[in-house]
């Protein structure tokens, strides 16, 4: 069996790092006022969040992969309200024969059919994928990614501010020692739920450590070649530095993992009509 092991970023890291790191620059507020609109997709009963796309400052000043901070273009999209759970993609395991997560069934993990509200968990890059094709959709890039769990903040640290503490997601430091409910924390300024802890999220982007100097400014997609993919928002097993909206790290994509998980996006152009 695959047990899970430890990620890339620079050198091999461990993803669940309990170690903090402490945020000195003091940013500036802002709220985005727009209104999002939701959106039910029945197959699943999966709540989809219409995001209004439009230009924002990504990543963090500083030294690290997650500089310099760039100005981004993303179009509107539609991305789940939760990350997929345990009883989605058991769906999509009966309905195609893809194979079951890695830790199915395993209690330690909140893993199978007796946690249908948790999040999925023990699934590669390449699963994830292949779900979401299955939902008619796609994993979000990393730009529509961070822009939707930044809420309409600008400048913070985390989904709701610049601090984050066990009120406001399952984390490395809360008191829950695995995977907890999706929405049992609350949403950031969008309506979405654990954009910050309960597990880290795929998403479609390979991963460059110099990528941000070099990126496109309208829906950039990652660099064209890479072994790695991009994982974002860190999870129950992440400290709090790993669980901000800038924070960068990537795997193999055929790695399985009991703290990553993932949700999907849709094109706006392709759902809007239905």
């Amino acid at each position: 069996m695959n047990t899970s092991r430890l990620g890339f970023k620079h050198k091999i890291s461990l993803i669940g790092s309990l170690v903090s790191l402490i945020c000195i620059t003091s940013l500036s507020f802002s709220q985005d006022t727009r209104t999002n609109t939701k959106r039910t997709d029945k197959s699943t009963d999966a709540e989809w969040v219409l995001i209004k796309g439009q230009e924002f400052s990504m990543g963090h000043a500083g030294k690290g992969d997650h500089a310099p901070v760039h100005k981004v273009l993303v179009s509107d999209f539609y991305i789940e309200k939760t990350e997929v759970t345990n009883a989605m993609y058991y769906q999509f395991c009966q309905e195609t024969g893809h194979r079951l997560p890695e830790f199915w069934e395993m209690d330690p993990f909140r893993s199978g059919i007796d946690y249908p509200d948790h999040p999925v968990t023990g699934i590669s890059w390449f699963d994830a994928k292949k779900y979401a094709k299955w939902r008619g959709g796609r994993l979000p890039t990393e730009a529509e990614w961070e822009y939707a769990a930044r809420g309409g903040l600008i400048g913070k640290n985390f989904p709701n501010g610049d601090q984050l503490d066990e009120n406001d997601a399952n984390t490395g430091r809360s008191k829950h020692k695995g995977t907890v409910r999706v929405g049992s924390f609350p949403p950031n300024g969008y309506g979405l739920y654990d954009m910050a802890g309960n597990v880290v999220e795929w998403v479609a982007d390979r991963y460059s450590e110099s990528y941000y100097a070099q990126s496109v400014y309208d829906n950039p997609k990652g660099p064209p070649s890479g072994r790695f993919r991009i994982i974002r928002g860190g999870g129950w097993h992440s400290g709090p530095s790993c669980n901000r909206v800038y924070y960068r790290n990537a795997l193999p994509p055929n790695w399985v993992d009991f703290n990553v998980g993932f949700r999907c996006v849709k094109d706006y152009s392709r759902t809007r009509t239905k």
